[in-house]
């Protein structure tokens, strides 16, 4: 494993579908204990998948009070069923690229694998640009995919999730790799919540690929607002 560490890509571009639902109580509460209280009056404790997963978090790395923390808290909260490359579905992380042409290179991956395994020729869907400042120092792992060969595997993540928890649990920031679907792209992801910081919402994108084309169709669809 190397020991390389370095900063993030600045700023760090993320695209999150605009249908995402926020967890709006993040952004307006002043204490922790005040968060708890407000989950707890909208019934939020409810959904206990989401309370185990903030509860995995320490307190001191929740981020509530600005705005867009619940974008922030959404990443770690809202996880895939099965995890995503250096997370597993316990715990979620905020991944982000160097350029936007790199993260929808990553969407657009994700994408065409869910038009082929939904059985449909094209699939649209529309995001939202995020970029973040991400402090502190990330575990390098660029230029080493023959070396890290299971980490890297395209569509096999159970290495690169053990690689990638075992970084946390050790109090790693996160790592920095290369983007699996666009050339010299970089990509981060950020295992704190409270070294995402400097959150500008940007722009909508439409973006449309084929399930058996390789082309991805970025479409601006307006100004940030």
């Amino acid at each position: 494993m190397s020991d390389v560490l370095v900063p993030a890509p600045q700023p760090a571009h993320r695209l999150i579908p605009s249908s995402f639902p926020p967890i709006g109580v993040f952004d307006t509460v002043a204490t922790a204990a005040d968060l708890e209280a407000v989950m707890d009056l909208v019934g939020w404790t409810n959904d206990r998948l989401l309370a185990d997963r903030l509860h995995r978090l320490p307190r001191s790395e929740w981020v509530y009070g600005i705005a867009n923390a619940s974008i922030v808290m959404a990443a770690f909260l809202h996880v895939a069923p099965g995890g995503m490359r250096f997370n597993g579905p316990e715990l979620g992380a905020w991944y982000a690229a160097d350029d936007l042409r790199t993260a929808a290179a990553e969407v657009g991956h994700h994408l065409r694998r869910e038009a082929r395994a939904r059985g449909v020729a094209t699939m649209s869907r529309t995001f939202r640009v995020y970029t973040a400042a991400l402090l502190g120092d990330y575990r390098d792992i660029r230029g080493r995919r023959e070396a890290l060969a299971e980490v890297y595997a395209s569509d096999d993540y159970r290495a690169a999730q053990r690689f990638g928890e075992d970084l946390r649990a050790a109090g790693g920031a996160g790592l920095v790799y290369d983007s699996l679907r666009r050339r010299d792209g970089v990509n981060v992801v950020a295992y704190r919540p409270r070294n995402i910081t400097a959150i500008v919402q940007a722009d909508h994108y439409e973006i449309t690929v084929g399930a058996v084309t390789r082309l991805i169709d970025v479409r601006r669809l307006a100004a940030a607002s």
